[in-house]
């Protein structure tokens, strides 16, 4: 097996991004929606919000999940940061995500201050739900009719990661 690299996204990976988020998986477990512009990556590479980080998986070189992390800029939050993550469909099992959770809670305990990660994620999407508990998320409660996907509304946890002690 291939090993995953992980590293900071660079433009040149616009496209490889927006292939990743055009795959109904990623779409349905994600708040993406279909046929967004090639250009909305372009943009979010080009122009990161402050105090973003945008990390990719790699495979073979091949751009194959991806992580935003973003610390909360308010001064009362800023030990706080929340994060979104995709994986392309074809890599599911692989241990992408798991490879991408690990360099993130990594950045998150030991560069930038960050005691504490939050998440939404469906309830419905147990996977994902299995690699946040490995990484020592909860479960903090329940937003009802959380997002719109396939026409229904869907539910969604709030997970967390609290290295308050």
């Amino acid at each position: 097996m291939s090993e995953i690299v992980i590293r900071h996204a660079e433009i040149g990976d616009a496209e490889a991004l927006h292939q990743l988020y055009s795959q109904p998986t990623p779409q349905r477990d994600t708040l993406h929606i279909p046929h967004s512009p090639q250009a909305q990556w372009l943009e979010r590479l080009k122009e990161p919000k402050p105090g973003s980080r945008n990390l990719v998986a790699c495979i073979d070189r091949k751009v194959v999940g991806q992580l935003t992390l973003a610390v909360e800029p308010s001064p009362r939050r800023s030990h706080v940061a929340n994060f979104g993550i995709g994986v392309d469909s074809n890599f599911h099992g692989r241990g992408v995500a798991s490879a991408l959770m690990a360099a993130m809670t990594d950045l998150c305990d030991n560069w930038l201050r960050v005691e504490r990660i939050e998440l939404t994620v469906f309830v419905d999407n147990q996977p994902a739900i299995a690699v946040y508990r490995k990484f020592g998320f909860e479960i903090e409660g329940t937003g009802k009719n959380y997002a719109l996907r396939d026409g229904q509304y869907v539910d969604a946890y709030f997970m967390a990661r609290c290295k308050c002690e």
